[in-house]
């Protein structure tokens, strides 16, 4: 991994990978006529993936600096410097532009909640009912503009909930794992 990057003069490294930064981070990615000269096309395509997907893993996986250098030490220390050098000054940028990447996902983000628990003691059917009912209202924020939305659920009915957020949950981490390592 990472081994074509040697090709590229070491006086040149460190730029090249705050390129690859600012690409990951909604900038311009370093172009192929300025590195022509070092990489084929394909060795372009396959050096520009291998860094992205380092950088994007390293961050996205909250790698350790240890783990981050171990997978990195096949490569001449001066590569491997550069590397651990523009990753632990540009982590948090690179993190942020990973989340801002997965929140772009949906506009529409929970912005507060309030829940209430009732009981249900009587209604106009039935004499003696003793059911709890849960009241939950939700502020959600789409398009700049916050919209209330109140449900009211039996023990049943929140049950499903609870599996349906629970399963979304799993389903979500793993897009996000993927769609911070791609």
């Amino acid at each position: 991994m990472l081994r074509l990057l040697e090709k590229l003069p070491p006086g040149r490294a460190l730029e090249f990978l705050h390129k690859i930064v600012d690409g990951i981070c909604g900038r311009a990615y370093p172009r192929y006529q300025d590195y022509g000269s070092i990489w084929t096309l394909s060795e372009w395509m396959e050096v520009l993936e291998e860094t992205m997907t380092y950088f994007k893993t390293a961050v996205g996986k909250n790698i350790s600096d240890e783990e981050a250098a171990q997978q990195i030490n096949e490569l001449n220390s001066n590569y491997q410097e550069a590397i651990t050098k523009c990753l632990k000054g540009r982590k948090e940028e690179i993190r942020n532009a990973l989340v801002e990447r997965v929140n772009a996902i949906s506009s529409a983000q929970l912005q507060d909640f309030d829940w209430q628990l009732k009981l249900v003691l009587s209604s106009d059917k039935i004499a003696m009912l003793q059911m709890p009912l849960l009241n939950l209202d939700l502020d959600v924020r789409e398009n700049g503009e916050i919209k209330p939305v109140s449900i009211e659920m039996n023990k049943e009915e929140l049950q499903n909930l609870i599996n349906a957020l629970e399963a979304a949950n799993k389903v979500a981490f793993t897009d996000i794992i993927l769609i911070l390592c791609s």
